[in-house]
């Protein structure tokens, strides 16, 4: 019989074989079997709203799906009425005007995101970053042969880059940053003044920016979003904005997003998609454009939860000897640093790294937390605070007495 290991070295490529699996993914897959079978896990890894998708989106899905021109090929870069909708929110959220034919629908975030590094990155070119970064952003840069430079930021800047940071790291095969913010893993959320300057740093060096802007709408009191190219004009000819539907409007199963970037790009982007994935599903296309024109207000519930949460878990992290946890500005994650607990020994078992603390966390007390690992900055924890407002307290309450 054949080895299978040697078949998988010798058969798959290196470019597949060198991606890791999304750590974020992985741990809700663990956790979500662990719960089938019985356990009483809670989940604090995928960054997915518990709402249900509102009514009238799932509503004009339904009735899409009847009607005969959704069941056939549509153009690749997206429905006409879909990219209007999208350029027309934009045009909103940025604070200056997008035209439709700037726009490209994908499925997904990510895609959007593999879309722009296919289009922009070539063999050696080099991808700042910000640590701690969302998973997916290295392995992408890495599957086109680009080399993601990693800028590292911590809690006591709360997990910010600056200028200067991004002037040691460029050289001058530097070919695009990635900028995002609100941020994940971090819920972080920069000023507009912050954002301005690395926008007019970028300019001055001539690179391109994809800023990704999945989470514009989840901002808390006393943080503001800021669009990098609606502050910086002289960049919108060398930047990508990446969006879509799945965080704002609890949408992440329909898998739609988009690019919005110069027509170069565009026209660039659509001809790599035709031959990839064509069109992306009418019927959730049809949805994404009820959510984009409808009423905006049934978002406010939401975020208002998400504000109680994240209120309560911050302040429940923060009683945990060890454990240091900044209050995000946005999104539905902390990123508390858990180096104070490093070295200590709970039933029986030592914590030697964050891997560690979530290893036992799962094994101790059924709580699924993604390490710090995954996003480039071991000592730290990822926990979504999107889940039940009883969840939430039983799962940090569990924490809280493991780690007394």
């Amino acid at each position: 019989m054949p080895d299978n290991i040697g078949f998988m070295s010798k058969e798959i490529s290196e470019r597949v074989q060198a991606i890791a699996e999304s750590a974020t993914l992985a741990v809700d897959a663990k956790a979500k079997a662990l719960k089938a079978s019985g356990r009483p896990v809670i989940g604090f890894g995928a960054g997915e709203p518990d709402f249900p998708t509102p009514a009238h989106i799932v509503e004009a899905a339904q009735k899409a799906a009847t009607e005969v021109s959704n069941h056939r090929y549509s153009p690749t870069p997206g429905l006409a009425p879909l990219r209007e909708a999208i350029a027309k929110a934009a045009t909103r959220d940025d604070g200056y005007e997008i035209t439709a034919d700037q726009v490209v629908v994908t499925n997904g975030g990510k895609q959007a995101i593999f879309d722009t590094m296919a289009t922009l990155i070539n063999p050696g070119d080099e991808v700042l970053l910000q640590a701690p970064y969302w998973v997916t952003y290295p392995e992408v840069v890495q599957i086109f042969g680009g080399k993601p430079v990693v800028i590292n930021s911590d809690e006591t800047t709360n997990y910010k880059i600056n200028v200067a940071q991004l002037e040691k790291a460029y050289t001058s095969k530097t070919k695009l940053l990635i900028f995002s913010s609100p941020s994940n893993p971090t819920g972080t959320v920069y000023t507009p003044e912050e954002v301005k300057a690395i926008g007019q740093w970028a300019v001055s060096k001539n690179i391109w920016v994809m800023t990704d802007e999945i989470y514009l709408h989840l901002i808390y009191s006393g943080s503001q979003f800021s669009s990098m190219p609606g502050l910086v004009p002289e960049l919108r000819d060398k930047c990508v904005i990446v969006n879509g539907v799945a965080k704002t409007y609890a949408m992440t199963g329909w898998r739609v997003g988009w690019t919005i970037g110069p027509k170069e790009f565009t026209k660039a982007s659509i001809n790599l998609q035709s031959h990839m994935t064509s069109n992306v599903n009418n019927i959730a296309q049809q949805a994404t454009i009820a959510a984009l024109n409808g009423s905006q207000d049934i978002l406010k519930p939401m975020l208002e939860a998400f504000s109680k949460r994240r209120e309560t878990i911050v302040k429940m992290l923060n009683e945990i000897k060890g454990v240091v946890c900044p209050e995000p500005g946005g999104a539905f994650y902390v990123y508390p640093s858990v180096k104070g607990l490093i070295g200590k020994t709970v039933n029986g078992k030592t914590i030697n790294s964050s891997l560690d603390l979530a290893n036992i966390a799962l094994e101790e007390v059924d709580v699924a937390l993604v390490p710090g690992e995954a996003f480039g900055t071991p000592g730290y924890v990822r926990m979504s605070y999107a889940l039940s407002d009883k969840d939430l307290v039983e799962g940090v309450s569990r924490l809280q007495k493991l780690l007394a």
